[in-house]
């Protein structure tokens, strides 16, 4: 009885062992484990982002694997003579000529501008694409597939604020080639300063300071954009401009919100010279005597357009034999009256009682009448009496609203200390350039 006994405490015992282990080695496990998570959460994890590949696009078309091939158009070369020569059936270019004129006419394709062909990459690389470039940013897409579709395209255009500056030794258009500007930009601040500045009239030494937008496209510059803000010294005098928009409208004002835009225009055209000016006792080169010449002589080549300084109504319109052969009167207001005489001929549509607005096309510079050669003589009347044109001061136009004024003063602080910026970079150019000339005078000496 004990023998049994104490072998059934024996095999207890023998079966208490591994719990005995396994409550001894349990916590170490445990710890064991919490170290080796806590390693883990303090080790740096590498995520890789899966590469995703852009495709190249090119007129909104995935170009991925397809030929691409550019040419420009060749004098006398038509859609048939660059697409037959690609192995394009004519069929198909027959069906793109006379059933997409709505999307674009092809027989308006112009020698010199560019096109595009997009291929197949296959053993005869098969055409897919014709694209032809209509201008800058404008283009149209045949799809020369069993579709046989057309659609325009636009190109981004990006725009860029630089600027542009110079010294006037001659004319605007020299001084901003002179400077290495685009010599359109000479249009542009002229436009600017029409109402204000005779530039043919401007001084040798008058200076230019501007901020302008010059738009891009694929990199590439295409043309000149808004003049933000500029300086116009002219006879010593700055002469600021600024653009500025209210009501949706946009317009240039000086720095006190006054309009640049004037009642009249400076000149009614673009002249080359002044042959003869506003006097009491002139010397008629045909008469061969004095007599009162009550207005301007502006020299130019026969057709040069002529336009209406103001806005007004046509008055008389004639033929004067004799004397000023084909004249227009235009009637401003009930102060201003203006002339217009020896003209080549007459605007379409200009007849007595035709209302035209400022800048309007009115008629072209000629001989007719008493003349030595074509030029426009131009003559301003102040309550019926003749007054010299060059002297006329035209009253300005509307200017900022007082609802807009704050906002411009908030444009004005934007803008003024940028143009102020340039100016004083340019002088720094201008006096350097200065102690350059006096060095070399002296060395010479």
């Amino acid at each position: 009885m004990q023998t049994k006994i104490k072998l059934s405490t024996s095999l207890k015992a023998v079966h208490a062992i591994p719990l005995i282990l396994l409550f001894i080695f349990t916590p170490l496990l445990f710890e064991s484990c919490g170290t080796k998570k806590e390693k883990n959460t303090q080790e740096s994890v590498e995520i890789v982002e899966p590469i995703i590949l852009t495709p190249k696009m090119l007129y909104d078309i995935n170009v991925d694997s397809l030929i691409i091939e550019r040419g420009q158009v060749k004098r006398n070369q038509f859609l048939a003579d660059i697409l037959l020569d690609k192995g394009v059936n004519y069929a198909v270019i027959d069906h793109i000529a006379k059933n997409h004129r709505p999307v674009f006419d092809v027989r308006k394709i112009r020698a010199g501008n560019s096109y595009t062909i997009i291929s197949a990459n296959d053993s005869i690389t098969s055409p897919m694409y014709f694209v032809y470039e209509i201008d800058n940013t404008d283009y149209v897409v045949f799809n020369l597939s069993d579709s046989l579709t057309a659609r325009r395209g636009y190109k981004p255009v990006e725009y860029r604020l630089e600027s542009a500056y110079g010294t006037i030794n001659s004319s605007l258009w020299n001084a901003m080639v002179d400077g290495g500007f685009d010599p359109n930009l000479a249009n542009e601040l002229s436009e600017v300063y029409a109402w204000t500045i005779d530039f043919f009239g401007i001084q040798k030494g008058d200076e230019f300071e501007v901020l302008f937008d010059r738009l891009y496209v694929d990199g590439n510059p295409i043309g000149i954009g808004k003049i933000k803000a500029s300086r116009f010294q002219h006879y010593g005098k700055d002469q600021l401009a600024f653009y500025f928009e209210q009501d949706s409208v946009g317009d240039y004002f000086d720095e006190n919100g006054q309009s640049l835009m004037r009642t009249f225009l400076k000149a009614p055209l673009k002249y080359n010279r002044i042959s003869s000016g506003f006097s009491n006792a002139r010397f008629h080169p045909v008469l061969k005597i004095y007599r009162p010449h009550h207005g301007v002589d502006y020299a130019a080549p026969s057709g040069t357009p002529v336009y209406a300084i103001g806005e007004g109504t046509v008055t008389r319109k004639g033929y004067q034999k004799g004397g000023g052969g084909n004249y227009l009167y235009i009637k401003h207001n009930g102060t201003y009256t203006t002339a217009y005489m020896h003209l080549k001929g007459f605007a379409k549509g200009i007849v007595q009682g035709t209302r035209v607005k400022q800048g309007q096309l009115i008629g072209y510079v000629g001989s007719t009448g008493l003349s030595t050669g074509p030029h426009l003589d131009f003559r301003f009347f102040r309550n019926g009496n003749a007054v010299n044109p060059l002297k006329v001061e035209s009253p300005p136009a509307k200017p900022v609203d007082t609802t807009h004024m704050e906002q411009y003063q908030i444009h004005l602080k934007k803008w003024l200390p940028r143009l102020n910026q340039l100016r004083d970079s340019v002088n720094l150019v201008r006096n350097k350039e200065q102690v350059i000339e006096e060095k070399a005078v002296n060395n010479l000496s």
